[in-house]
């Protein structure tokens, strides 16, 4: 059997040994499916980072985002009350490595955008009793962007991403 050194960072990777992986849902269609995706399975530790794709929706206010978010994290906490829970930030964006397709989404998904939620986030992590980890200072540049080498199309991280944030969430996982 393979040690915890041994893992790649990958997300799928760590979901295979740790639990269920749930990714790229808006977190309002997650709220929906809180039962299911996250409650019936009671779990001792949640990781948590949703709502990334509401960052990118020009329609939903940061208010509208947040009081989702804090909807999910009071179902699970009612209905999981010994689970602890670890929120993490949101990832920074690049704008100058994005790929033609990716750079109007990141107008909206700004860097700026996702340094008031990751405040608001840490807000919610004090609110519900959870752990606020911030995962993005292996990811940033020295202009406080996604390293180029971390991103494919300037907005999801890779493989290379992942192994960086691997060390700061190890520690959670092994408390």
């Amino acid at each position: 059997m393979k040690s915890v050194r041994d893992i790649p960072a990958s997300r799928e990777n760590l979901a295979e040994r740790y639990g269920r992986l749930i990714k790229k849902l808006p977190g309002y269609i997650l709220n929906a499916a809180v039962d299911t995706c996250i409650i019936d399975l009671a779990p001792k530790k949640l990781f948590i980072n949703i709502g990334t794709n509401d960052l990118s929706d020009a329609s939903r206010s940061m208010e509208q985002i947040m009081s989702n978010y804090a909807l999910i994290l009071d179902k699970v906490k009612k209905a999981v009350p010994e689970v602890r829970m670890y929120l993490m930030a949101y990832y920074p964006v690049n704008y100058s490595a994005a790929t033609p397709e990716m750079k109007p989404c990141l107008l909206i998904r700004s860097n700026e955008k996702i340094a008031r939620a990751n405040e608001e986030v840490k807000m919610l992590a004090d609110r519900f009793g959870a752990s606020y980890i911030d995962v993005t200072a292996p990811l940033k540049d020295e202009n406080g962007d996604l390293r180029a080498e971390y991103t494919i199309e300037g907005m999801n991280i890779n493989e290379d991403g992942y192994r960086s944030i691997y060390p700061l969430i190890r520690k959670y996982i092994l408390e």
